[in-house]
């Protein structure tokens, strides 16, 4: 009797699983343009640059960003947060899917959210079926997953090309990668070109509310092009789309006599993007020439911490380097192994955000520069906070946004 209610119950979730599978694909067919954003760095950008172009040719777009605060963004511009009971699951996309057939969505923009190379594929065959993705760029980063080399992410990432789609990527070094798999899966693929990044001007740059990556804005553009939007339609979308919590942003104090530029570079946790962000804010302010190279280190990202620490240099000229979070000691010990000594650390892992921040300024001269990498989860949010509710200068007009990152 055992077996047979067993056996019952087994055959009835079968049956639910495949009219459930039915359902999602026929939310999934509701939906003409689909798009799935992916990449080492710029995917939150790029979903909200693409649906704020979407949005202002006339199509009625949801998208959704699972990068620093997960959120879902309505038709009109307005989101909200995505709260989940535990750990992120790549179920959630077809959880959107319902919600973008309820409002009747022409067009959806998917951040991927899958690291494990299986789950790349898996997200794109069964859950999202993208008309066009995007593979934003591949960077060492997530190597204990994805890796071990930068090539294996390449390949991890191709596995969410779709089959007879679109793809668009201003990635170089692993091109051929994405090319042998877009050539497998029938898949037209659209090369952004550094010519086509270049001629995003200073004056469009400028016209972001926030710091915006030149190279984000080509490949969005692109995108964009693609779907027929027009050049100029595309731009006033993208001006009025609103940024990710977690880009990047540059707040400049006066602070009780003392001048502090504060640039949240905490998204850039990679060690190229760290280091190009370092000297890009270096360039941005040369007239600081204090500077303090401040990293939030999360207990969870090992191996981030370990690639921040040993594969990243640009930091060692900082006059001061603090540590906060709960990774910070794991960062000096492994700054140890390439002999940088421990002394060159002020570590405040332990402290609330507000006596973070105090000692921070108490590092500070008169003048100094103040780059924040490493990650934006736990106090980054709320240091980024206090940096921006403290900015009393007007930044300064002449100084062109866009250049970092």
């Amino acid at each position: 009797m055992t077996v047979e209610l067993l056996a019952a119950a087994a055959c009835t979730l079968l049956g639910f699983g495949i009219v459930e599978a039915a359902r999602h694909r026929r939310r999934i067919h509701s939906v003409p343009v689909r798009i799935h954003v992916g990449g080492t760095r710029g995917k939150s950008s790029v979903t909200r640059l693409v649906a704020g172009g979407l949005r202002r040719a006339g199509k009625r777009t949801v998208a959704k960003t699972t990068g620093s605060l997960p959120s879902f963004i309505f038709p009109d511009g307005r989101e909200t947060p995505i709260l989940r009971a535990g750990a992120p699951n790549v179920i959630e996309q077809a959880r959107i899917f319902a919600s973008a057939r309820e409002l009747g969505a022409d067009a959806i923009v998917l951040e991927c959210m899958a690291l494990q190379p299986e789950l790349h594929w898996l997200c794109e065959s069964k859950l999202i079926r993208a008309t066009h993705a995007v593979i934003t760029n591949v960077r060492a980063d997530h190597l204990d997953v994805m890796g071990p080399t930068e090539a294996d992410v390449a390949r991890c990432l191709a596995a969410m090309i779709p089959i007879g789609g679109v793809l668009v990527t201003a990635e170089e070094t692993h091109l051929a990668v994405l090319e042998e798999a877009c050539l497998d899966r029938n898949t037209k693929l659209v090369r952004v070109t550094q010519d086509e990044v270049l001629a995003i001007s200073d004056h469009e740059l400028a016209r972001f509310e926030h710091i915006e990556h030149r190279e984000n804005v080509a490949v969005a553009l692109r995108v964009l092009a693609e779907l027929g939007v027009d050049r100029d339609l595309a731009f006033e979308g993208m001006w009025a789309a609103p940024p990710d919590p977690g880009a990047l942003t540059e707040h400049d104090l006066a602070f009780f006599g003392r001048r502090i530029v504060f640039v949240n570079a905490f998204a850039a946790n990679d060690p190229d993007s760290t280091s190009r962000v370092y000297h890009l804010a270096r360039a941005r302010y040369p007239e600081l020439e204090h500077v303090i190279a401040l990293f939030n280190l999360r207990e969870d990202r090992p191996d981030r911490t370990r690639q921040l620490a040993r594969d990243t240099a640009c930091w060692h000229s900082a006059d001061h380097v603090v540590l906060v979070g709960d990774g910070a000691r794991l960062f000096a010990r492994e700054a140890g192994r390439v002999n940088i000594a421990k002394e060159r650390f002020t570590i405040v892992d332990h402290e609330a955000v507000d006596a973070m921040f105090e000692s921070i300024v108490e590092l500070c001269g008169r003048e100094t520069l103040v780059i924040g990498m490493g990650n934006i989860g736990g106090p980054g949010f709320e240091l980024v906070r206090m940096f921006k509710n403290r900015r009393t200068l007007m930044p300064d007009p002449t100084r062109v946004k866009g250049e970092l990152l």
